[in-house]
């Protein structure tokens, strides 16, 4: 049930599992057959509007505290995705979240907080499972099974 996070150009590790794109936009002039992750959602990426007001040619235009005030504020949007995200590595499956290339500060990047937030709602779920079983553990049957 790990979480991992990277950069899109990072190369890809036999223990990533399912490897998902989450930048607003898609990396430029890239063929899709050099593509690296399995599935994009750029409803997971900050807005365009937030992401135009953030970076520019001089980097980050404000501080990384109201950036990420703005990307909880819209993040909001998308409760069922990180709900199935989280359901997922409940179900054992690793999932590692990609960001640009360019994010080279993993500790202020969108896909930090995304990882939280996935993360925080693993745990949630963990509280409300009911307890398993000795017998559940020998046939596994206590496994949530992924979307």
């Amino acid at each position: 049930m790990p979480l991992k996070t990277k950069r899109w150009d990072d190369p890809r590790e036999a223990d990533d599992g399912f490897r998902l794109l989450i930048t607003r936009y898609r990396p430029r002039g890239l063929p899709k057959s050099d593509e690296t992750w399995d599935a994009w959602n750029p409803n997971l990426g900050p807005s365009k509007e937030l992401h135009a007001a953030a970076y520019g040619k001089a980097g980050l235009k404000f501080h990384w505290d109201d950036y990420r005030r703005r990307y909880l504020t819209e993040i909001r949007s998308q409760s069922a995705t990180i709900d199935e995200l989280a359901k997922r590595l409940a179900g054992d499956e690793t999932i590692t979240l990609l960001c640009s290339s360019q994010c080279t500060r993993e500790s202020r990047c969108h896909r930090s907080i995304l990882r939280e937030l996935i993360e925080r709602r693993l745990a949630s779920l963990s509280l409300h499972a009911p307890p398993a079983t000795s017998a559940d553990r020998q046939s596994g049957a206590s496994r949530s099974v992924g979307t």
